[in-house]
């Protein structure tokens, strides 16, 4: 049953998403030019608290909420827990007949909704019965396995990096994917990177090219942290060789490493690349190079990701797990565990081991 409208708190389900309200001039002091301005740098620093992707998809959760209390005469705010456990119920099992949400997706919008609140000087409690229960419930009733991306292993980026030209283009898409590959890095990460250590807007860390290899500075999930990236058995296959060449035809001496080129495809812009590109060279060469012929297309192009890069080099290296643990960034073992897609798969026989 929909939540009656309390009068004495106005319909706030219109809020801006972004929690603009979040930093204000405190109460006892009148506001000036340099406070207001102080409190627009506070914000855009609030606003860099999360990854960009991540301020997305809160967004979308919050604007989903708000506008399905709104169809259903109840407010947004302030939090109520017998409101949110009809939402959560709701998306499990849509009354319009729409598609229903996955388990993931349900705790997603949770935890966007959760910041939301958060922002506005309010607490979801997450653990409330009205919430927690049926979450439960829908854990128990719709909970699948997680659906993993297919790896790209060693003969598969060969092969990927095959299908590409040496045009400028080509050049660049031949290192995104080499030292992607080889820096088990996201695809968020990869086009983050600068050529200096001189901050450049949405930069996310650097690059520096040595001797025996790059050394890249990078701004993840888990804080800052170096990677190496050494240098390949093959110039064909050797991730340095494929950036240094890029650098070198580009001329790119400053600034994003990765960025767009004209439609002739003869000069290199200043733009950088967004993370999706990352996302549709992947799909592409995938296909070019022909992986995974026994399914149709488009179970192909859903069975590869960004992810799959870095899922690829942690079921590739044979070497210590805590390597792999620290190229990716994982703050965990068990983390890195979750991306060695075939590594490991029967290297132990516990059947035989049991005289069985």
């Amino acid at each position: 049953m929909a939540q009656k409208t309390d009068k004495s708190h106005p319909d706030t389900s219109h809020v801006a998403t972004e929690g603009d309200n979040a930093v204000t001039v405190p109460a006892d002091l009148a506001g000036s030019g340099t406070l207001d301005r102080l409190v627009e740098t506070a914000r855009d620093y609030a606003q860099q608290s999360t990854a960009e992707n991540t301020n997305k998809a809160y967004k979308k959760d919050w604007a989903h909420f708000a506008s399905w209390c709104r169809r259903r005469g109840a407010n947004a705010l302030p939090p109520s827990p017998e409101l949110i456990g009809l939402y959560i119920a709701n998306c499990a099992a849509p009354a319009d007949g729409s598609a229903a949400l996955s388990v993931a997706t349900i705790e997603r919008r949770l935890s966007g909704l959760s910041w939301h609140y958060q922002q506005r000087g309010f607490t979801l409690n997450r653990k409330d019965r009205h919430i927690a229960t049926i979450l439960a419930g829908i854990r128990r009733k719709h909970a699948r396995p997680p659906l993993q991306k297919e790896a790209v292993m060693t003969e598969d980026i060969l092969a990927m990096v095959a299908t590409l030209t040496f045009d400028l283009r080509g050049l660049r898409d031949r290192a995104i994917l080499l030292v992607g590959y080889a820096g088990g890095l996201r695809r968020s990460e990869i086009v983050s990177l600068d050529h200096g250590r001189d901050d450049t807007p949405e930069s996310g860390g650097w690059m520096a090219i040595e001797d025996n290899g790059a050394l890249l500075t990078l701004r993840g999930k888990t804080g800052w942290r170096e990677v190496e990236i050494g240098r390949g058995s093959s110039d064909q296959s050797c991730p340095v060789r494929a950036l240094e060449q890029w650098l070198h035809f580009s001329k790119i001496d400053f600034g994003p490493i990765f960025r767009r080129t004209s439609r002739d495809n003869k000069h290199v812009l200043d733009a950088r690349l967004s993370d999706k590109h990352v996302a549709r060279l992947i799909k592409q060469t995938v296909l070019d190079a022909g992986l995974r012929p026994d399914l149709p297309e488009k179970e192909r192009l859903a069975l590869y990701s960004g992810h799959s890069l870095r899922a690829g080099l942690a079921s590739s290296a044979e070497v210590d797990e805590r390597y792999v643990q620290k190229q990716l960034g994982h703050a965990s073992a068990e983390m890195t565990r979750k991306y060695q897609r075939r590594r490991d798969k029967f290297r132990v026989n516990l059947t035989k081991a049991a005289g069985l």
